[in-house]
């Protein structure tokens, strides 16, 4: 059937898809005469009518709904139409549950098409509209801020277009609407730069800025001086200039070049459906008209969502967001003991990041030791600079750096320690003086302090032999940098107990990470995988196989680095040493590579060097050490048995439970090495790639997850 207005609403779901979680409109006329100009204004509030932790979405019958009450708002006597959500939040977007299920074109298609039809009502009105962007907007919601005439936007508010980072693109509107509206490079910095940035979003003041929204005002009365911006619109007494942007022909090309740079930054030489489609709708947008430019729109969203990249996206997104809510394998919460005072064992870089996260976090006393005196204070010097650097960044207050300040303190007496009830240490990868740390410890500390390791290799088990309480031993390893990367992996050992495990979990969430409890296992999840993934080209390299050849392998992938610029990263160093590890405790596949240790021999830290114009050149001394053989590869051949390495290690961390799940192993890749979104997560890469079956006779997943119905 259709609308008044002509929309077609024949929208059905697919089987099995979630029930839509409805967001209603609801409709009420504003008196504008106490704003100074006669007449009505009729204002749609979107609510869902759950609380703020359930924030607005749009699926078929909230957008069937939406179109019910503009028709009638078109057809009462009010002079201008207006539309907001409910209290901190306007909408965050499409509602993507059902996506996945989605078999048939023709579905993705209506469903792409009603979005068009409804929103660009706002525009095509013969009143003015206007968005009250009262709180969190993205994707759809702010779409429909941009079909509007004008916006306003609370100050407290963010905004946004994830769709790229998510495998989709600005399909209701945005990547034709907003190029045109705040110039082509400003909509290139939204829609692509933003989102391949790990999803940025953008505060009211920049949205404001980049002439997104009109005006900005507080959240107190953001309503009211809403509704008199828009009297004010119509009486005369406030214009909004627009600028044509579509004459600027080279600020498009200009544009388009920083979007394809961004593309090569996050993907290498990648060719990735999502940011090349909206790359080419922006491009559009210029000569484009609105109908046609929402037609490109609804092709480009169609051809994307029945793709197994959106899939695949949409399973790494879920996955991370249940997983950030809730740690699977934890103790109930109520077992974890109150943390009063943290200890910090080492003052290095590690050490002094670990102590300023959770400092800033926990908002507790901490302490850090060292050596002597002279580490102490580089390391609190350090901390007390990073304070500053959040205050000129107005990030955090003058006030509360100065109470922060207060609360760190160092000394090179371990005795200090007393009175601690959680200590992690960051001191040199070597298992004996782990040990006589800890026992050296246990002589200053209550019974119940809990004596933690950030070690990235080692066996905790043989951390804790010998002491008095080994139960109170637990592995609590953060990854580089430590306020950035989003994954702590939390190591138990068979005498680690519920209290320590529920403690630490606890601590883990008041520092905003994403846990996975793994089993006490040389290497954990990430770096056992990474080893052996890395392993095999420094293999394939020292059998003979050129550099770039070998690196290049897994270039397809969209991986954020290579694997010699992610051992720059890591520094040889570390890298032979969990080779080390791992070959003394696992066995030959992993090799101790020659090349590697030569490079730690004369201490060479890089194999690439910036060059001046920030691109990266080959480190001559690194080439020169390189050890290879008479057995070159092909870089399809190293990516084979790269691929089937990450699928044989999988499969024996699982026997040997490791961790539980497939999707354990997906979580730990996704944000503890930045495997792509886009591939769904390492494991259903494997299966999609029939690797996962070739090399173990079955798939980690079910059939269909993160890709098409089968």
């Amino acid at each position: 059937m259709s609308s008044a207005a002509g929309v077609d609403t024949t929208i059905t779901l697919p089987e099995g898809a979630p029930e839509e979680v409805i967001t209603r409109s609801l409709l009420r006329e504003v008196d504008l005469r106490p704003f100074g100009f006669e007449g009505t204004l009729s204002l749609i509030t979107l609510d869902n009518g759950l609380d703020h932790n359930r924030p607005n979405t749009l699926g078929p019958k909230t957008l069937i709904e939406l179109n019910e009450r503009l028709s009638e708002a078109e057809a009462s006597s009010s002079v201008a139409i207006a539309i907001t959500g409910k209290p901190f939040i306007f909408a965050a977007g499409a509602d993507l549950s059902a996506l996945s299920f989605l078999s048939d074109a023709s579905q993705a298609r209506a469903i792409g098409k009603l979005g068009h039809d409804v929103l660009r009502r706002f525009h095509d009105s013969i009143k003015p509209t206007f968005a009250f962007i009262n709180g969190l907007a993205l994707g759809g919601g702010l779409e429909i801020g941009l079909h509007c005439d004008y916006r306003t936007m609370a100050s407290t508010a963010v905004t946004g277009l994830p769709e790229v980072f998510l495998g989709l693109v600005p399909g209701w509107g945005g990547a034709t609407i907003l190029p045109t509206l705040i110039g082509p490079e400003k909509a290139v910095q939204v829609i692509m730069v933003n989102a391949l940035n790990n999803n940025t979003m953008l505060k009211a003041k920049d949205a404001a800025a980049l002439g997104i929204v009109d005006a900005v005002y507080e959240p107190s009365d953001f309503l009211e001086h809403s509704v008199q911006f828009a009297a004010d619109i119509l009486t005369g007494k406030r214009t909004i200039e627009r600028f044509d942007h579509t004459r600027e022909v080279d600020s498009w090309e200009k544009a388009l070049a920083t979007g394809r740079a961004a593309m090569v930054k996050k993907y290498g030489t990648a060719e990735i459906a999502s940011p090349l489609k909206a790359l080419e709708l922006i491009a559009g947008a210029r000569t484009a008209s609105r109908s046609e430019g929402f037609d490109a729109e609804d092709i480009a969203l169609t051809n994307l969502v029945m793709s197994d990249p959106l899939r695949a996206s949409l399973y790494a997104f879920n996955l991370v967001q249940k997983k950030r809510k809730k740690v699977e394998g934890a103790p109930k919460p109520a077992l974890a003991r109150k943390v009063t005072k943290v200890g910090v064992v080492g003052a290095g870089l590690m050490a002094s990041q670990l102590a300023l996260i959770i400092l800033r976090n926990l908002k507790v006393p901490v302490l850090i030791t060292d050596l002597d005196q002279e580490r102490v204070d580089k390391g609190i010097a350090y901390i007390n600079a990073e304070l500053t650097k959040l205050v000129e960044k107005r990030r955090l207050s003058p006030e509360s750096a100065t109470r922060l300040s207060g609360l760190i303190t160092g000394s090179v007496d371990k005795s200090a320690y007393a009175g601690c009830d959680f200590i992690i240490e960051a001191i040199f990868e070597e298992l004996s003086l782990k040990q006589k740390l800890f026992k050296e410890l246990e002589g200053f500390i209550s019974d119940e302090c809990i004596l933690a390791t950030n070690t990235s290799s080692l066996s905790v088990t043989k951390m804790s032999e010998g002491l008095a309480h080994p139960e109170r031993v637990i592995g609590f390893h953060f990854f580089n940098p430590v306020a950035v990367m989003p994954l702590l992996e939390i190591a138990r050992t068979p005498a680690t107990d519920d209290a320590t495990t529920a403690t630490a979990v606890a601590i883990g969430k008041e520092l905003k990470k994403t846990m996975v409890i793994v089993k006490d296992s040389p290497a954990f999840v990430v770096n056992r995988l990474l080893t052996r993934f890395m392993g095999e080209i420094t293999d394939a390299i020292d059998e003979g196989t050129p550099t770039d050849v070998a690196d290049s392998a897994m270039s397809p992938l969209g991986l954020p680095m290579s694997s010699l610029q992610l051992l720059g990263l890591v520094g040889p160093g570390v890298a032979l040493h969990v080779a080390e590890t791992l070959h003394h405790d696992l066995g030959d596949r992993y090799k101790i590579s020659p090349t590697m240790q030569a490079f730690v021999d004369k201490g060479i830290r890089t194999f690439y060097l910036k060059s001046d114009d920030g691109s990266l050149v080959v480190n001559p001394e690194a080439a020169g050490l390189v050890k290879a053989g008479s057995s070159p590869s092909t870089a399809e051949q190293v990516r084979i048995r790269a691929l089937n390495a990450l699928a044989s290690e999988a499969k024996m961390m699982l026997n040997e439970g490791v961790v539980a799940t497939a999707a354990e192993i997906d979580l730990c890749m996704l944000l503890g090495c930045g495997w792509p979104f886009h591939l769904g997560g390492i494991l259903p890469y494997l299966d999609r790639e029939g690797t996962s079956e070739a090399v173990n006779g079955s798939r980690f997943h079910p059939a269909g997850v993160a890709s098409l119905p089968q």
